[in-house]
Order: C-alpha cells, then structure tokens, then sequence
C-alpha cells in the first residue's frame, strides 16, 4: 500500500522540513503544522512552483477560490488551491485571509470575473449563477472560449493552457476538474478512438514532462478536438489526426479517450 493510494502526491502539502498536520504518520517531515485558509482577491491570480523572482507560473487561482497556507517565504505564502488540489506559492498580495461561503459562481465568459469564479452576491445578475445551478455540455461552455490566447499555466476565460480549458469546462458542469492532464486521464471510463464522440476527454501523456504531464483536449465531434494549443496561440479545433501526428511527433503517447 502506498501514499498514492490514499492522495495525490501532486496535491500534498509535504516537504522533508514540513508537512500539513493530516499527513502526520503518513509521511515523514521535520514538522506538521495546520493550514490556514486565505482566498484569492483579485480576478484571476499566478500560482508559481517556488518562491523565488522568475518562478515559472504553473497554475492560477480564480477569485474567491480558497487557497490553503502551510507556509511563507517573504512575500510569498505556500499552499494548495483547494478546488483542484494544486500545490505552489502565490503572492500574499493576491490573497486575502478567511475563506468566505460563496453563494454564486461567474456562469459567463463575458463578466468582469472569470468563468467560474466565486462570489458572494445578492444581486440578480444573470452572469452569476447559484452554486448548485450547473451547465449541462462541456464542450459547449469550451466553445464559448473559442479563441481565447492559449498560455503554459493558465487557466481562465482570459487565457488557458491545455487542462486549464478541459477543467473549466467540466467544473461549469458541476463536475470533477483536475488541473493536470494525467489526472484527467483517470476520469470517467476509457473509450475506443472508433466510439469517440462529443464530449469525450481526449488525453496525450507525456512520459517526459512532469510538470505539465501531457495534453488534453474535448472531441468537438468524432473526428475533431476542441482545444486550447501553444501551437496556434490559442484556443482552436482542429483535425484529431493533425492532434495525433503533431503530439507524437513531440513525444507523446497515442491519444486515450475517457467517457464521463
């Protein structure tokens, strides 16, 4: 039995010198300690891998979405995003303490919010909508990005990597959203290329990126991919076999297809 069977290794707070207090007995850390619970104050805001000036920016945190705090290093607070579990540094500037009870998410790609963000409003603005209240077809909600500027660790209706425009698809739908592909991979059960359809999770691992872990995408039909790609700068469909040829050719594995 490993720790993988139990977390994410991606999503947990663990270093040698300090992990969060619900780890304590199940990785070993100099120190455990409890996180705090901060939220993010501005539109949309950078999560980078360390602390440190020309960090690489590998996530974001969308207003009012809870980041958990284990950890500071100047003017930079450690954590996990806790919507989808992703772990970096965010400038303190960018966050506010406590996590407010949102009672409304940005259901549109026009608002001054991005799409999905999280709000406390009483207003009857029909940008918002409930918490509860969910879109019912990923893909349409993906279309409605078509476009938008592709960038490596974003992931809004302003810009968006790969996984970034696949979970904000999925999380406008009220379902599970990973931020990175390999964990995206594992939704849903897998399909045949010959079943592809609509709505289905397409997904190229790549056994040679860690960081990004592969590239992901939303079959707009059975034989075209809705995605958002650093080769065009954008948000695009394309051919699934120009995809194909084109991720393979840059290492990655043939495609799987996961059905939600």
């Amino acid at each position: 039995m490993n720790l993988s069977d139990f977390i994410n290794p991606r999503s947990a707070l663990a270093r040698p010198d300090l992990a969060e207090q619900v780890l304590d007995g199940l990785v070993p850390a100099a120190a455990y300690l409890a996180t705090k619970a901060w939220h993010g104050c501005g539109a949309v805001c950078d999560v980078f891998e360390g602390p440190e000036a020309g960090a690489v920016r590998i996530s974001q945190l969308l207003a009012g979405e809870v980041f958990d705090v284990l950890d500071r290093f100047g003017d930079r607070l450690w954590g996990r995003c806790r919507r989808d579990g992703e772990v970096g540094w965010i400038a303190e500037q960018d966050l506010s303490p406590g996590a407010p009870l949102a009672t409304h998410r940005v259901a549109s790609v026009e608002a001054d919010l991005p799409l999905n963000a999280l709000v406390v409003s009483r207003d009857g603005d029909d940008r918002l909508a409930p918490i509860g209240d969910f879109e019912r077809d990923p893909v349409e909600v993906a279309e409605r990005l078509l476009g938008r500027p592709h960038a490596p660790g974003a992931r809004s209706s302003v810009s968006t990597d790969c996984s970034g425009l696949v979970q904000q698809a999925l999380l406008a739908c009220g379902l599970p959203g990973p931020r990175r592909a390999a964990d995206q991979a594992e939704l849903g059960h897998a399909v045949d290329r010959a079943e592809a359809r609509r709505g289905d999770l397409v997904v190229w691992l790549s056994p040679q990126d860690a960081r990004w872990t592969g590239h992901s995408g939303l079959m707009l039909d059975p034989d075209t991919v809705l995605h958002a790609t650093g080769f065009h700068g954008a948000v695009v469909t394309e051919p699934f076999d120009v995809v194909e040829a084109r991720c393979l050719a840059d290492g990655d594995q043939p495609a799987i297809f996961r059905r939600l």
